[in-house]
C-alpha cells in the first residue's frame, strides 16, 4: 500500500517515516510536516492510506482529513494525536477518519492499526472505542440529534441563548402555542425534566 505521514514533530515524522518504510508491504509516498504541504503533494504522492496527526500548525488535521477526503475519496485516514477528547475523536470521524489511534501506542499497534485500516476495519486504541461505545450507549438518547426537526432544533438553540417563550416566538416569528409544542416534543424526545436537563442532553448528543 502506498501511504503518507503528516506530522508536525521532526523527530517522530522521521521515526514514523523510518518505521514504516522498514515494514513489508508498505510504501511511504511522502512525510509532510504540515496539511499545507501534504495537500499539495496529494496527487503526486497517490497514497492509499493517510497517517495524520490533528494538532498541526496552519490547517487542523480535521480540517484536512475533510480535504483529502473530498479531492480522494478512496483514501482510507488513520487520525494519530494526543487528543482523546469527545469533541476531537467525532469530529475527525465525521470529518471522514475511518480510525483513530493515540500517540504513545506501540511501534507494532499503530503497523497493524494501518494494516487493518487498509483492509476495510476501523481501529481505534482500546480508550477510544470505549468512548465511542458509552456515547451511544449513555443515557438511551443515541440518535436524538437525527430525530429532532431543524426547526426543534432552532428551539433548543434559542433556549441556549436564554430567550423566553415570547423572544423564540419573533426570532423564529412563529406563535407562541407553536413555540410551547416544539419544547414539548423537544423534551420527550430528549427525555429531559426542564430546559437545564434538556441542554445537558442537546450537548451531549452534539445538536448544540
Amino acid at each position: 500500500m502506498r501511504l503518507v505521514i503528516v506530522e508536525d514533530d521532526p523527530l517522530l515524522l522521521e521515526n514514523l517515516k523510518l518505521l514504516l518504510s522498514g515494514e513489508s508491504g508498505i510504501i511511504v509516498g511522502g512525510a509532510f510536516s504540515s496539511a499545507e504541504e501534504a495537500l499539495h503533494a496529494l496527487k503526486k504522492a497517490a497514497p492509499e492510506v493517510m497517517l495524520a496527526d490533528l494538532g498541526l500548525p496552519g490547517m487542523s488535521g480535521i480540517e484536512l482529513i475533510k480535504k483529502v477526503k473530498e479531492e480522494m475519496p478512496g483514501v482510507e485516514i488513520l487520525a494519530h494525536t494526543v487528543f482523546e477528547d469527545r469533541e476531537n475523536v467525532f469530529s475527525a470521524i465525521k470529518a471522514g477518519a475511518s480510525g483513530y489511534i493515540l500517540k504513545g501506542s506501540s511501534p507494532r499497534e499503530i503497523v497493524e492499526a494501518i494494516h487493518e485500516l487498509h483492509k476495510g476495519g476501523a481501529p481505534m486504541s482500546p480508550k477510544i472505542a470505549r468512548k465511542v461505545i458509552h456515547e451511544f450507549q449513555d443515557e438511551n438518547i443515541t440518535g436524538d440529534q437525527y430525530i429532532l426537526s431543524q426547526r426543534e432544533k432552532d428551539v433548543v438553540r434559542c433556549i441556549e441563548e436564554g430567550l423566553t417563550y415570547k423572544e423564540i416566538s419573533k426570532k423564529l416569528k412563529i406563535s407562541s402555542h407553536t413555540v410551547h409544542t416544539h419544547i414539548k416534543n423537544i423534551y420527550e424526545k430528549l427525555h429531559a425534566k426542564d430546559r437545564g436537563d434538556a441542554l445537558i442532553k442537546a450537548r451531549k448528543t452534539g445538536i448544540i
